[in-house]
């Protein structure tokens, strides 16, 4: 049996640590435990007992007439598709651009040394899902042009459903606070009916407005927040493409590793200069 390859040993100490999966966001936690808790204290600390907020007929009003509102504006694969990426918000990938970088470039010494074909086997070895799908295309391409467009039509599909999935979540939190408002109205109505007895009243009115906090909290605290998290999420995966995508175009150019690596480090996050 031969030894592996020298280049084949370097593509597989890179792939074992190139993309990790994270078990949770650490950021994502700590923001919804801050909003929270921060609200909770807040209400607190005006003296009123947390029970009073605690409104079952508000609660249905807000989250139902969210809801249904979101399924009449957004189609259904659309939605699924956008709670998904909401759920796995908690849960994000963790690339390392370095050692993409330096696994681009072990690729592309393959294919200058060995020709394109020797990068096949190793397709499946890559650690990133956009860098296999790059490299398989770079194995089938005909020409560079061919490869160059299809990489940028899976680019550009790409961050436009992260832009409809940060949407769906945008245009519920536009409707929340107005909702919230219905249950406003809804609640009184109730007290109208009750015009009688003013401490009814006085408490009905309290109770009444607890709708369009609900309304506003589930907007500024959750869906608009994520909204905006889905989009930095796709915008940092486009760059981490798009750098890919440049390794892709190096290694269909035949061009040398260390101008490949100045490409590249173009990518990665450099620190502010003071």
């Amino acid at each position: 049996m031969s030894s592996p390859s020298p280049a084949g040993t370097e593509l597989t100490t890179l792939t074992a640590g190139s993309d990790r999966r994270t078990p949770l966001d650490g950021w994502v936690l700590a923001g919804i435990a801050i909003a929270v808790i921060t609200t909770i204290a807040g209400v607190a600390s005006t003296g009123v007992s947390l029970r009073y907020f605690l409104q079952p007929t508000a609660a249905w009003i807000v989250l139902g007439g969210t809801a249904g509102v979101t399924l009449v504006t957004t189609p259904r694969d659309s939605l699924r598709h956008a709670v998904r990426r909401l759920l796995g918000l908690a849960r994000q990938s963790a690339t390392n651009r370095e050692e993409l970088m330096d696994e681009i470039i072990s690729h592309v010494k393959i294919a200058r040394v060995h020709g394109m074909l020797a990068v096949e086997p190793r397709i499946k070895q890559a650690s990133n899902e956009f860098l296999r799908e790059m490299l398989a295309l770079a194995v089938d391409a005909k020409n560079r042009a061919e490869f160059q467009a299809t990489l940028e039509i899976k680019l550009r599909l790409r961050e436009r459903q992260g832009d409809a999935d940060a949407k769906v979540l945008e245009v519920a939190g536009g409707f929340a606070p107005a909702i919230g408002v219905i249950g406003t109205v809804v609640g009184l109505i109730d007290v109208l009916r009750q015009f009688s007895d003013m401490s009814s009243v006085a408490f009905g009115i309290g109770a009444a407005f607890v709708s369009t906090m609900y309304g506003l909290a589930l907007a500024n605290l959750l869906l608009l927040p994520a909204a905006h998290r889905i989009r930095a999420s796709v915008a940092e995966t486009f760059e981490i493409e798009e750098m890919i995508v440049e390794g892709g175009l190096a290694l269909i150019d035949h061009t040398h590793p260390s101008l490949v690596r100045e490409r590249l480090i173009c990518f990665l996050h450099q620190e502010p200069r003071p």
